[in-house]
């Protein structure tokens, strides 16, 4: 009998087994700390020819900062990104774009270590998984901070998509409970809206009310959560696949929206309201208009432009659950790691609320979801190559 040792150990699957590892995916890594030296973004398969404009990243890293609500770390950190490879002149070279945003604070070796782990962070989930005696191993990592420089990729991203027509726009609907009335507008109209709140939202009557909501939780040593809205237009029908769950356009969204942090929920189109109405109630109508952007119309959008893991040529809408920030100035119950006596969590520099910054990450994720099944669907190794097959896509679906 052949010894069990003696047999043929079974080969790992090639990394290009798995779709995010496939050479037509954009693939995204982000790394760094909170308070380390900097935070990194590596792009694998931009296009080449794709400019490359540092000064529109930046204008999103700065309306990262901002917000009503924002606390002390902002007033440090001045966000500014540094293009250090991939790129010639302002054009990408078909070659992996580095992306690095220096940190101010850098401080990570010199603080002090955190043995009291605040609920609803990850301090407490990855010391037990890490065995760590010191949550800062781990909340270094899991801070919100990291969300930079996906901001930054998300830049890149929707640049992508503007040779292609598509645009995105994230904006805050919701405050502590509190809704913004809903915005029936062109998305020029609602991005001027927008831009001019302190909230990042599409309705000005929301901002007294929002402002002395954020103000009261400050006053109770609280935070406060809320609800984004993100709608891209232009979307073409046929971004994502029904062959497998992983390739799913709203299974993709759905998961890249929950890893942004204190993310809770995530709905499309009608949402969990589509599931105590009639389907009669739910499903959008087809209609036919040779003058429309894809031919096929339909009256209503209640599936949010996905219909089978696909979108199908309306307008993407999703929305985003964001829960209050953990850190409380007020801090709730919590145990030492080490002695495991009851104590009151830790208190770390924080926000009281940062629903407006989460809403320009929401937008980066969703652009940055959408360019990657982007470029599944058209590939192309140069941007004149990825146009033209967009382009002869568009004449398939819209026909003669």
């Amino acid at each position: 009998m052949t010894p069990l040792l003696a047999l043929a150990p079974v080969p790992a699957p090639p990394l290009s087994a798995h779709p995010q590892y496939d050479a037509a995916v954009l693939r995204i890594l982000t790394a760094g700390e909170s308070h380390g030296a900097a935070l990194v973004a590596i792009l694998e398969g931009l296009p080449a020819n794709l400019r490359i404009d540092p000064a529109a990243i930046d204008a999103e890293l700065r309306r990262r900062q901002g917000g009503y609500g924002r606390g002390g770390r902002q007033k440090i950190e001045h966000d500014a990104v540094r293009v250090l490879t991939g790129v010639r002149g302002d054009r990408c070279i078909g070659s992996p774009v580095t992306l690095v945003i220096e940190n101010a604070d850098t401080t990570l070796d010199r603080l002090p270590p955190v043995t009291r782990p605040r609920p609803g962070h990850a301090d407490l989930a990855g010391a037990l998984k890490f065995g760590a005696a010191d949550c800062r191993d781990v909340l270094e990592r899991a801070s919100a901070r990291e969300t930079a420089v996906r901001v930054a990729g998300g830049a890149v991203c929707k640049a992508l998509l503007a040779e292609l027509g598509v645009e995105v726009l994230a904006y805050v609907v919701q405050l502590g409970g509190d809704d913004a009335a809903p915005a029936e507008e062109p998305l020029a109209a609602r991005r001027a809206r927008r831009d001019a709140s302190a909230f990042y939202a599409c309705d000005p009557a929301v901002e007294a009310r929002w402002t002395a909501l954020v103000d009261a939780a400050r006053a109770d040593g609280d935070t406060v959560g809320g609800v984004i809205e993100c709608r891209a237009v232009g979307v073409p029908p046929g971004l994502g696949s029904h062959v497998q769950p992983d390739r799913k356009l709203d299974a993709r969204l759905a998961g890249a929206l929950m890893s942004i942090q204190a993310v809770k929920g995530v709905e499309i189109g009608a949402g969990f309201q589509a599931a105590a109405s009639r389907g009669s109630q739910v499903h959008d109508a087809i209609g036919f208009d040779a003058a429309a952007p894809w031919g096929f119309t339909r009256p209503t959008n209640r599936a949010g432009g996905i219909e089978g893991g696909m979108s199908n040529g309306q307008d993407l809408v999703v929305r985003v659950a964001k829960k209050p920030i953990a850190t409380l100035r007020r801090p709730l119950a919590s145990v030492d790691l080490a002695t495991k006596a009851p104590v009151e969590a830790a208190f770390e520099r924080s926000d009281v609320c940062a629903v407006p910054a989460a809403s320009v990450i929401v937008e980066a994720v969703v652009a940055t979801v959408l360019a990657e099944c982007a470029l599944e669907k058209f590939g192309g190794d140069s941007l004149a190559e990825l146009r033209r097959n967009f382009e002869g896509y568009v004449a398939q679906v819209r026909g003669p």
